[in-house]
């Protein structure tokens, strides 16, 4: 195992700027995502940690030993590609044995790695084939396993899901958190979905345009994001984020004059800002009768997923998403009210898209 340690690293090819000063510490035995939208650097930034991209400027260390200068094959990492890469005419036990030979690797010892790394994927049966023979979820166990074999520091893997479909991914990924929790090696993941990200890591780093947006638990990203880019980001359906002006001790919105509670709880003027509000947080037609805190809406679209299902509404706050779940009763073209609770309404500065505290507003 071992640490990462990146200080104000940064790339750049000619005069385009991918990664802007990055600064991340990942922790011996930590399994670590970098997620974020297609274009935002995370490949790039795991392809810096293997030693396939220079760095531009900053550094680089795995256990306390700066690497910048050193090639792939010397920092003691190994890779899993989205495309698997195996070798066509070789088969599973010679893919995953390839690197050590060419390393010099005896015999016996290749042999013996191979059989525990496929003892530990369930490889076994297939060791005889040939890639062509396996089916997708088992190539990629195949890459996994040549990685494995190897011993390395820190595991990579670059988006290794994305070419299977939806419930061979589900199975794969618990495979790959089981892999992590028996082995307990260092690992860096990179994937564009949030799902995946939420599910497996210890730690996610959300990134945009090249430089990191928040660090922290899955519970604390989704709790407490630091600004509207990761709210929205993480949270499947998305947060809902409207911009409202609080006056007189009300929110105000297009016509809309009301939700009395959360505009005392956040100050009497404090102007523009934004609300973020996931779908789940609303309660559909209370039956209190108490309407203070209420939306009325439309529902345009609805999309049933089984044990739920997601309401596109529209009213004076713009597009809404809400959350049914259980019996099935409202319709498309119903009128509904949306209750919210104050306390579950996350606030953000409308101009930066910084998270905002009640305190600060009311100051």
């Amino acid at each position: 195992m071992a640490n990462v340690r990146l200080k104000n690293a940064s790339k750049s090819f000619g005069t385009v700027h991918v990664l802007h000063d990055i600064s991340l510490d990942i922790e011996d035995g930590e399994f670590v995502t970098l997620v974020g939208p297609s274009g935002c650097g995370k490949s790039t930034l795991l392809r810096m940690i293997a030693g396939l991209e220079d760095i531009t400027t900053g550094e680089l260390k795995i256990d306390g030993e700066v690497v910048n200068d050193i090639p792939p094959k010397g920092r003691g990492v190994a890779m899993v590609f989205q495309n698997y890469a195996l070798y066509p005419h070789l088969t599973v036990e010679k893919n995953m044995g390839f690197g050590l030979k060419i390393a010099g690797t005896p015999k016996d010892e290749i042999q013996q790695r191979v059989s525990n790394a496929s003892d530990i994927l369930g490889l076994e049966p297939y060791l005889k084939r040939k890639p062509g023979q396996l089916s997708g979820g088992q190539r990629q166990r195949v890459a996994m396993g040549r990685a494995i074999v190897r011993d390395p520091r820190v595991f990579l893997f670059d988006e290794p899901l994305s070419n299977l479909d939806a419930k061979l991914r589900v199975k794969v990924r618990s495979e790959i958190k089981e892999l992590h929790a028996r082995l307990n090696t260092t690992t860096v993941y990179v994937t564009h979905d949030q799902i995946e990200a939420m599910t497996m890591a210890d730690k996610i780093v959300i990134m945009r345009d090249g430089r990191i947006e928040q660090v922290g638990t899955p519970d604390s990203l989704y709790n407490r994001p630091a600004n509207t880019f990761v709210a929205g980001f993480i949270g499947s359906p998305a947060m809902n984020l409207v911009e409202v002006n609080v006056q007189g001790g009300l929110i105000r919105v297009g016509g809309f004059v009301g939700l009395e509670k959360l505009a005392t709880g956040i100050g009497a003027e404090a102007g523009t800002i934004t609300l973020g509000v996931r779908p789940e947080e609303f309660v559909l037609n209370p039956s209190d009768g108490d309407t203070l805190n209420c939306i009325a809406a439309r529902v345009r679209l609805v999309e049933p997923t089984g044990p739920e299902r997601l309401l596109v509404c529209d009213s004076e706050f713009g597009e809404i998403t809400a959350i049914e779940r259980g019996t099935a009763f409202v319709q498309k073209g119903d009128e509904i009210l949306l209750e919210l609770d104050p306390s579950s309404v996350h606030l953000f500065d409308t101009k930066t898209g910084l998270r905002r505290q009640r305190e600060e507003l009311t100051a």
